[in-house]
């Protein structure tokens, strides 16, 4: 089933009660994240590199004529009411569009928790995307983004199959050109959560605490994306900066440990996701960073090798 919408509203046969359909929500990193200030409604301002990775949890909807939403997921520390942001997508797709049907939500999950790698907004938006599938399509990508938007800042990004650039809170999305994507296209990248998650609200009040010496000039952050994406030459490394990783690493000193334990033994530099405490290195080198890792943090680290997803 193609999920790949149309940027126009479009409404087909609604999809068959008795089918089932099964997403790919893909984990996302961030080679470039630059907060550059805080928005009179709260939120911060970002500019940030998002790339989505083969790295996924999977999530079955099953279409239902009873009206009710129900999930259950295999990681039985995740709430499966109200409160897990598949539920909040499914109230949200109901309220824009009317439609009155239900569906039951299985998911799967590989991606960790407070890791910064999205994976609870991705979920969402593979909720979104199978709702809209189900019902005929009643709502364009653009409504749907909007939709996305209200379930949680960073979901729209999860509505491309491709790199993009995210502004604003996160709603404000761009699709990179092909010849962007391309140099992303065939490579490998680790990605690494210790055994610790690092809560998202905590570390942009430590930006705020720390204000405006935390925040990068919008312009210059602006002018630092711009100089590498038009740089055909420049390397994957040569962007990685996250306006966290100072907060993150002076409380979490075992990441800046092993960012130096990981760039004095392979040469590699390592980045921080979001917020973290997820990390991912750009290398094919799975088995040598799984080592340092363990090394780090013991037996309970969490590794998967990836390549960016980026299918059109």
């Amino acid at each position: 089933m193609d999920f790949r919408l149309s940027s126009h509203a479009s409404v087909s046969q609604p999809f068959p009660v008795s089918s089932s359909l099964t997403l790919f929500c893909p984990a996302k990193i961030n080679p470039y994240l630059a907060v550059t200030g805080r928005r009179d409604d709260g939120f911060h301002e970002l500019l940030s590199l998002v790339v989505p990775i083969t790295v996924g949890d999977t999530l079955e909807v099953t279409p239902s004529t009873n009206g009710v939403f129900s999930m259950q997921c295999d990681d039985q520390t995740l709430p499966t009411d109200e409160s897990n942001l598949v539920i909040k997508a499914a109230r949200s797709f109901r309220q824009a569009t009317g439609w009155t049907e239900g569906a039951h939500f299985s998911l799967r999950k590989t991606i960790p928790s407070g890791a910064g790698l999205g994976g609870g907004s991705s979920d969402a938006v593979g909720a979104l995307k199978a709702l809209n599938e189900i019902a005929g399509r009643p709502l364009s990508k653009v409504r749907l983004a909007e939709v996305a938007a209200e379930v949680g800042s960073d979901c729209p990004l999860f509505l491309e199959t491709g790199a993009v650039v995210m502004r604003g809170r996160g709603e404000r999305v761009t699709l990179l050109e092909e010849r962007v994507q391309h140099r992303f296209s065939g490579r490998s990248l680790v990605v690494i959560k210790p055994p610790f998650g690092i809560n998202t609200g905590w570390a942009y009040g430590q930006l705020k605490a720390g204000a405006p010496s935390s925040y990068l000039e919008p312009k210059l952050a602006e002018n630092r994306l711009s100089e590498w994406l038009t740089d055909s030459d420049a390397d994957l490394d040569s962007i990685g900066s996250n306006s966290f990783m100072p907060v993150v690493s002076q409380k979490f000193l075992a990441i800046s440990v092993f960012s130096n334990l990981v760039q004095r033994e392979t040469g590699h530099l390592v980045n921080l996701s979001g917020s973290g405490s997820a990390c991912f290195v750009w290398t094919r080198d799975g088995p040598a960073i799984r080592d340092l890792a363990e090394h780090a943090w013991g037996s309970e680290v969490w590794v998967r090798a990836a390549e960016p997803w980026l299918e059109s």
